[in-house]
């Protein structure tokens, strides 16, 4: 959810595509914004670290998101990773691993 907000609030729109790969499930969020320069890229991911430099809570929060979503996808074996495109605008990618499961009685 973090990343679809950050995707609407700071790119002014959201396009999420999930698709299926070799045993596990990659998430793609696309925005049409600024992008985040590449040298800040592993930076946004630490706690309380904003690249834009307001306070103004209507434009970021507290600096958490980033941090929570990339702590999430490695307690889940994934991983999550920044990219920005060529037409202008950041791609996150979130990739999941997807547990085989079996159905009760069958």
């Amino acid at each position: 959810r973090n990343i679809v907000q950050n995707a609407v609030r700071h790119g002014g729109n959201a396009r999420v595509k999930l698709e299926i790969e070799h045993g596990g499930i990659v998430i793609m969020v696309d925005d049409d914004g600024p992008g985040i320069p590449k040298d800040k890229w592993d930076a946004v991911f630490e706690p309380f670290v904003r690249i834009e430099s307001s306070r103004n809570r209507q434009t970021g929060g507290a600096g958490l998101g980033l941090a929570i979503s990339r702590q999430l996808a490695d307690r889940l074996g994934g991983s999550i990773g920044l990219s920005n495109l060529d037409a202008g605008g950041l791609r996150v990618v979130i990739r999941l691993p997807v547990e085989p499961y079996s159905v009760a009685g069958g």
